[in-house]
């Protein structure tokens, strides 16, 4: 069987890749799914110092050894004679013809096409470009590719815009771009509007690939503004620690020093009641019935099990975890159900110059879209950040020789913190945390079993995090 050369260098490059889900066991098989040509030069005639670069769209489908499914990613490769020393960290590899191939989305030359098609409304191949009425397309300057992301790849336009593309592909409806599409045309002050997006069809299924949203250049993401507010581990040490935890965040300029990060997780909780109220207004909510509550609790019961056989020192915990689960199960005051964020933490939020802003409505990933598009309480979403406080604290006390000493301040930090997000979302009109603290506490005790199975597969240094809450809750 002859092996397409795109299709071998792709099956040894795309395990390297940070946004690459399938680490865990190797690629069996490889195959181009579908293969649409957007700019067609030819850099294999071409002369020296002439090279025309070609961009190929890319979905690939991978099937590895003891994975039941086969899972599909979008690649853009570029092709070129010569890769500019500037690529040289996204080349794939060479070609049989002498041409090399690339990331594509590393090369300002090739990337920009994406934004004339979305502004044209283009269709190439089964790739379709499209646009949200009104919105203007500038002529954005340049661009680059933002370093930090891992599921996905960033790349942003002239610092006005930013095209976030899908790496791993699902079928259906994605709720990035259905709920931030909503919630825009409702006008709600806490999402970045899309600009446009590129979608296809794959197996009669509405797949999306990009969306392209307003960038916000001066923001700041919550976990480097909570990273900010408790400082060097050094500097925790002792009374002076414990006045530099609460201290100003230092955001707004010298001279000018912002708010506690205590007053900002207070802004983040009115923010995040009135994202909750938007929702509503886009999406309807519904009441559970007991039967329904009962089957959350007994879904939350299954999961804890699955995590406790495969993650042994959670099971010393196994019987409060199932007991407030229980709690939950014999509620009598009605709940509420409705579309929320789904993955609520630091770093899907952004402080502006205006408030916060949230990001990445697309859920977790690998859980079915079904799941990730269903109607939860909007406090499973307070149950995230509460936890992200947690994390943003303790993670930098992991091996830290003073760690004993540190842990009363950040233990104040953490409580502060979680308090007056819990304060501000109750004033801004979201469900009381306090007054609904039975449904809170085994909604946060079901964040911190979902951590515990993560952190147990891809990061064991910091299983302790939420080993730790759940032990003290």
């Amino acid at each position: 069987m002859t092996v397409d050369p795109l299709a071998g260098l792709l099956t040894a490059w795309l395990p390297r890749q940070r946004w690459f889900a399938g680490k865990d066991a190797p690629v069996s098989r490889l195959t181009i799914t579908t293969d649409a040509t957007l700019t067609a030069g030819d850099p294999a005639r071409s002369e020296p110092g002439q090279d025309r670069p070609t961009l190929r769209h890319l979905i690939i489908t991978v099937r590895q050894a003891a994975v039941a499914a086969d899972a599909r990613y979008q690649v853009l490769v570029g092709l070129r004679r010569q890769v500019p020393d500037g690529l040289a960290h996204a080349v794939i590899g060479q070609l049989p013809d002498g041409t090399t191939a690339y990331d594509a989305l590393h090369d300002p030359d090739l990337v920009s096409c994406l934004l004339e098609g979305m502004a044209e409304q283009r269709t190439a191949g089964p790739l379709e470009f499209r646009r949200e009425p009104g919105v203007p397309f500038g002529t954005w300057a340049g661009s680059r590719v933002i370093a930090a992301e891992q599921s996905n790849t960033s790349v942003v336009f002239g610092e006005a815009a930013i095209f976030k593309v899908l790496r791993r592909l699902f079928p259906g409806a994605n709720p990035d771009l259905e709920v931030a599409a909503a919630l825009a045309r409702l006008g709600s002050v806490h999402v970045a509007p899309p600009y446009g997006w590129i979608e296809t069809e794959l197996d009669g299924d509405p797949v999306l690939l990009g969306v392209l949203s307003r960038y916000l250049a001066r923001a700041s993401d919550g976990w480097s503004l909570a990273a900010a507010s408790i400082g060097r581990l050094s500097a925790l040490h002792g009374d002076y620690g414990r006045e530099y935890l609460m201290a100003p965040v230092p955001r707004a300029g010298p001279g000018h020093p912002g708010p506690s990060f205590a007053e900002e997780a207070h802004q983040l909780g009115r923010a995040t009641a009135e994202l909750h109220a938007d929702l509503a207004a886009a999406f309807g909510t519904e009441q559970l019935t007991k039967r329904q509550l009962e089957g959350l609790a007994g879904q939350m019961t299954d999961r804890l099990d699955a995590a406790a056989a495969a993650v042994p020192e959670l099971r010393h915990f196994t019987g409060k975890v199932r007991s407030s689960y229980g709690d939950l199960a014999c509620l009598t005051t009605p709940v509420t159900v409705q579309r929320i964020h789904g993955d609520y933490h630091l770093g899907q939020v952004l402080r502006t110059e205006a408030g916060w802003i949230a990001l990445d409505f697309e859920g977790e990933p690998l859980v079915p879209l079904e799941q990730r598009t269903g109607l939860f309480p909007a406090l499973r979403d307070v149950a995230g950040m509460l936890r992200s406080f947690d994390y943003a604290a303790r993670h930098q006390l992991l091996g830290h020789p003073d760690a004993p000493q540190l842990r009363e301040p950040a233990d104040n930090w953490v409580e502060q913190c979680q308090q007056a997000f819990c304060a501000g979302y109750a004033r801004a009109g979201g469900l009381d945390p306090e007054a609904n603290s039975v449904l809170l506490r085994a909604l946060t005790l079901e964040k911190a079993v979902y951590e515990v199975t993560y952190e147990a597969r891809h990061r064991p240094s910091w299983l302790a995090i939420p080993l730790d809450y759940i032990a003290a809750a």
